[in-house]
């Protein structure tokens, strides 16, 4: 079975496709997505399509990718839709759609776990800062009508010990002279970049804060600690835990994470970040990996990691973000963590 084709999985699109949003802003235009095959891009072009099947949307989807393989594998689906197509292409080199109209571009491309961290840390901030750019240059040389570079909660750097959890006005500790600043530093000037284009160029930014997110779209090659928590699940194998697991991190299931996107993309103002987080989905390392390995029957085992593993883990060791921003435009997160889980385990268990 595919994953378009999970009853839980089209359960959770149709959720996304029947919020109450401002969804006529959508029809009969076109989205350019980077990032298309990755965890959180894939659920978004899903949704879409599930909303051009059953509510007429019309809305066209220009998938961007390096990878022609991998995307012409996740969305077979599609194949002969006139509302998807493809270009295979890379980021960091200056976008050339000559032959269509763009409304709405979507910057999701990023090196986002740690051993692309570690192993690519030139392209971990080139694509957050030469590929916005060319994004952005696009989006004014088109006219779109708005434009999302998705940050992340990395952006607030350690908790300074002056507050619970981040708004999206603080502004915690980063150590910009490591390697592993390449992701955090690069994120954080490509807020900066967005606003030089507001104000400069006139273009409608908003930008997502996208906390630790997982679910069933995750990619094989994710190295993040939950998403190997994950793997082994599906493996039958103990839990691996890496560190004390005393970190304490804001988490949030896939779907939950998508439908904060399009409610930024619908409801936000321009200029303004939004963190999608829920504090029902706050919960340290520990207790994430010995709640797996309860579901499995399985054992929590301490490993240290490898020196190449190491330089890409965040040192940050509590992050909570706060999302009455986004509540307040009309956002609330449907799944807990402990029900996130076990439906990424259930959706995983259909489709192997």
């Amino acid at each position: 079975m595919k994953l378009y084709e999970n009853e839980l999985y089209k359960e959770d699109l149709n959720y996304i496709a029947s919020l109450p949003l401002p969804w006529e802003l959508l029809k009969n235009s076109s989205i350019l997505i980077t990032g298309a095959t990755g965890q959180i891009g894939s659920m978004f072009i899903d949704v879409i399509m599930n909303k051009n099947n059953t509510n007429s949307l019309n809305c066209k989807i220009i998938a961007l990718s390096r990878n022609e393989e991998k995307i012409i594998n996740r969305f077979s689906e599609y194949n002969n839709n006139p509302y998807f197509s493809y270009i295979c292409s890379d980021v960091n080199f200056p976008i050339n759609i000559s032959n269509q109209k763009i409304d709405y571009i979507i910057h999701l491309a990023s090196n986002t776990h740690p051993l692309l961290y570690s192993n690519e840390p030139i392209s971990t901030i080139t694509t957050n800062i030469i590929g916005l750019k060319n994004l952005l240059d696009f989006g004014v040389i088109s006219e779109a009508k708005r434009c999302i570079f998705c940050s992340s909660n990395e952006i607030y750097g350690e908790n300074r010990g002056d507050t619970e959890t981040f708004s999206e006005d603080y502004c915690g500790y980063i150590n910009c002279n490591t390697l592993r600043a390449a992701y955090t530093e690069s994120k954080r000037c490509g807020e900066a970049l967005c606003q030089a284009y507001i104000k400069e160029k006139n273009l409608d930014i908003v930008i997502p804060r996208i906390t630790r997110t997982y679910g069933p779209t995750l990619l094989n090659t994710d190295s993040k600690a939950l998403s190997q928590f994950i793997k082994k699940a599906m493996s039958n194998e103990n839990i691996v835990l890496k560190s004390d697991g005393k970190q304490f991190y804001s988490y949030l299931y896939i779907t939950d994470t998508v439908s904060g996107l399009f409610t930024i993309l619908l409801k936000g103002q321009t200029g303004e970040a939004y963190n999608i987080s829920d504090a029902k989905s706050n919960i340290t390392l520990k207790e994430l990996a010995e709640y797996i390995a309860k579901l499995r029957n399985s054992k929590v085992i301490f490993e240290i990691p490898d020196k190449n593993e190491s330089l890409g883990y965040s040192k940050v060791t509590k992050a909570l973000l706060n999302n009455c921003k986004l509540k307040q435009i009309g956002w609330n997160a449907k799944y807990d963590i402990y029900t996130g889980i076990e439906r990424t385990l259930q959706i995983l268990e259909s489709i192997q």
